[in-house]
């Protein structure tokens, strides 16, 4: 299993910006897929879930502003992060989970950096 995370990059404030999580390994209508960030000298954030239904669940911290969305096709998962502010700068992440066995994996993180 393997998951690739990309897009992220340096943009100003109120900028928007997509994210890809590339998922080989894992098919998206048997697992659930969550995007968390870790902000530096931070925890780990949960932000985003998308179940094998196709639902989502965003936290309150972030409430509609960023929405995530995925390509059965391309088994990719996606956040488009809205209205970006330096608050959001951090590392991103994605998690697979299994649909049986709940086992769990994690990409390698991909950084946005939110500043003029």
């Amino acid at each position: 299993v393997q998951l690739v995370e990309s897009g992220g990059g340096l943009v100003q404030p109120g900028e928007s910006l997509w994210l890809s999580c590339a998922i080989s390994g894992l098919r998206l209508f048997t697992s659930t897929v969550s995007w968390a960030r870790q902000a530096p000298g931070k925890g780990l954030e949960w932000l985003s879930t998308i179940y094998s239904d196709g639902s989502t669940s965003n936290s309150d911290s972030i409430g509609r502003r960023f929405e995530t969305y995925r390509d059965i096709g391309e088994n990719t998962v996606y956040l488009r992060l809205n209205r970006l502010q330096p608050g959001d700068t951090a590392v991103y992440y994605c998690r697979g989970v299994a649909a049986f066995s709940n086992d769990e994996y994690w990409g390698q993180g991909t950084q946005v950096t939110v500043s003029s």
